[in-house]
This record gives structure tokens, C-alpha cells and sequence, in this order.
């Protein structure tokens, strides 16, 4: 095996891990029952950014794998399929896209400073995209009177201030390491 296929293979697997700490110490919204806040976001966002799109989509496919195989590495350690099927199935399933983004963006922008802006915007979008609509449809039939409006006002506009902060924080730390890593 080669050096660069065991580096990869080590990256894949720590960055997979990284997510997994990041869902794990999770914990309630106080405004919000169904959405909890983590830090998995910040470091899906951070795979893409320092792995590129093929490994952070390995890293993030390995740890929704892992999870629908029951392992306890979504938030709050669950894990099983009905996380994935459940209200916040939709955001997991962004993150295939927001760190397959994030690193296009990134290796297309060189490194540069406002590839990494970019691709924390793009990807943290990427991430609310299927979420948002996944979360209205399994809540409009579960919750008496459910719109739009409600799941703008309590399942987005309350986490855009935290996400915001997650993203500039993945812009810092990939800035600090991208030429320490890769």
C-alpha cells in the first residue's frame, strides 16, 4: 500500500471521527425539542475544506454509514435508520453535498481565503437545502397547524447565528491547517 492511500485512508478516519465527536456532545435547543445543537456541522464543513470532495465525501459517507448501521454517532449517541428517517434525516443527508461543495470550492479557489468564505457559505446552505423541507413534511403531520412559517421561525432562523459561527470557525481552522495537513 502506498504512503499516500495509507494518509488517506488516516484522514478519512480521523475526520470520521471529528463528525462523530461533533454529533455526539450535543445537546438540547432550549427553543427548539426536535433540533439539537452540535458541532458536527462545523467539522463537515471543515472535511470538505481539508480532505477536498472525494475523501470528505468518504469521511461523511462513513459516518452516515456507520450510523444507519446503528452505531451511536449521530447526536446525542443514537443511531439506527430513524435518525435518518426521523425530522433531521433531511440535514444529515446534507452533508453529502455540503462537504462534496466545500471541497470543489476549495481546491477550484486554491486554498485561498475566499474560497474557504465561499465554501463555508455554500456548504452550511447545502446542509439546510433537503433539511428544511425534510423537517416541514415529517412535522406537518405530526404538529396541529404546521407552515411554513413555523418551520422558518423555529427550526432555521434561531440556529443561522451558531451556523454562522461554526462556519467562520471552519474558515479559521482550515486557514491555520490547510498546508499542515494535505
Amino acid at each position: 500500500m502506498k504512503d499516500s492511500s495509507v494518509k488517506s485512508i488516516v484522514l478519512v478516519a480521523a475526520f470520521t471521527a471529528l463528525i462523530i465527536v461533533g454529533a455526539i456532545f450535543s445537546f438540547p435547543a432550549p427553543w427548539n425539542p426536535v433540533v439539537p445543537l452540535t458541532l458536527a456541522t462545523l467539522f463537515v464543513v471543515l472535511t470538505g475544506m481539508l480532505l477536498g470532495p472525494w475523501r470528505g465525501l468518504s469521511a461523511v459517507g462513513l459516518y452516515l454509514f456507520l450510523g444507519i448501521l446503528g452505531l451511536p454517532v449521530f447526536s446525542g449517541a443514537r443511531g439506527g435508520f430513524q435518525i435518518i428517517a426521523g425530522p433531521t434525516g433531511g440535514f444529515l443527508l446534507g452533508y453529502l453535498p455540503a462537504v462534496f461543495l466545500a471541497g470543489i470550492i476549495v481546491r477550484l479557489g486554491r486554498g485561498s481565503l475566499v474560497s474557504l468564505i465561499t465554501a463555508a457559505v455554500v456548504a452550511t446552505l447545502a446542509i439546510y437545502l433537503p433539511g428544511l423541507p425534510w423537517m416541514h413534511y415529517q412535522l406537518m403531520g405530526i404538529v396541529e397547524d404546521w407552515s411554513w412559517a413555523s418551520t422558518w421561525g423555529k427550526y432555521t432562523a434561531p440556529f443561522l447565528i451558531g451556523d454562522a459561527l461554526k462556519a467562520a470557525a471552519a474558515v479559521l481552522i482550515a486557514e491555520f491547517l490547510k498546508d499542515r495537513i494535505t
